[in-house]
């Protein structure tokens, strides 16, 4: 607004020929004002623009007071109001989106030890109704002898539904040192770690985007999708858990498994066992 009425008054000035007394007087600007040097702001503010930059890209939900005071604590004397005004100019003071990012994960071996409860792996897949409706399934598998231990169907798998399964699996068959998981919402959620760290299991994410080091519950998921998933159309969920019950009974009790001697997992494993506890 200033330079708006600095211009006014120069064009009064010189195209109306007034006096600046009287041309300042129109426009409602001090004399003072218009003989003061003009400052470019954007220089001016640049080194506490970078720094506002610096505070918000490290902390994005960090909001006026927090800035300032981080400012204040690091050296800069600017008074608040006009930290202020800066602080709007770069809209910072608008609602910001900020990207939740995950933390670096070192890969991690697929070392497979055969024996059971060593190191189990988890994923959801996804599919529909006949009618349209989609639905979820949580598959869990004992990678050491290659049993699926659990197939939760639902419309909806949270991280404490996902808690509960595995609560039933531990009355059922004991829990694991380990646990081989991707980075999907429900499994990094604090319940689900919380619940392994109390359990004193370890959950070993993937890196993401990386399918390939979580393999053998993806070798699964596909021969689950081509036997029960594609073979057959649902009405209800009902019916999803049924046929899925009678070929997890048989996957696990009957079919042969190339990488366990032709063994179904469930033999293999009782084998392993028996082997184990002769020493």
């Amino acid at each position: 607004m200033p330079t708006e009425k600095r211009d006014s008054v120069g064009y009064l000035v010189k195209e109306k020929k007034l006096p600046i007394v009287r041309a300042c007087r129109c426009v409602g600007l001090t004399r003072s004002a218009y003989y003061r040097p003009l400052i470019d702001r954007t220089k001016r503010d640049a080194p506490v623009v970078e720094k506002l930059n610096a505070a918000v890209a490290k902390n994005g939900r960090w909001g006026f007071w927090k800035c300032f005071q981080w400012l204040r604590n690091d050296g800069c004397k600017m008074n608040h109001k006009r930290l202020h005004r800066v602080y709007c100019n770069m809209n910072l003071n608008l609602p910001r989106r900020t990207k939740r990012r995950l933390p670096k994960r070192p890969r991690v071996p697929m070392t497979v030890v055969p024996e059971p409860n060593h190191t189990w792996s988890m994923d959801f897949m996804h599919d529909r109704l006949y009618q349209g409706k989609s639905f979820r399934t949580l598959n869990v598998m004992d990678e050491g002898v290659r049993e699926v231990l659990a197939i939760e169907i639902d419309t909806s798998l949270p991280a404490l539904r996902v808690v509960r399964v595995l609560e039933q699996l531990r009355d059922w068959r004991g829990l694991p040192e380990r646990i081989r998981v991707d980075n999907g919402p429900e499994l990094i959620a604090e319940s689900l770690q919380n619940w392994c760290a109390a359990n004193g299991v370890a959950l070993a994410h993937i890196q993401p985007g990386k399918p390939n080091q979580n393999a053998f519950i993806e070798r699964f998921n596909r021969t689950y999708r081509d036997e029960v998933l594609n073979a057959n159309l649902f009405e209800n969920l009902d019916q999803v858990r049924e046929i899925t019950w009678q070929w997890q009974q048989q996957y696990n009790e009957e079919r042969p498994h190339d990488a366990l001697n032709g063994l179904p997992p469930s033999r293999y494993r009782r084998m392993v066992t028996n082997e184990n506890s002769t020493f």
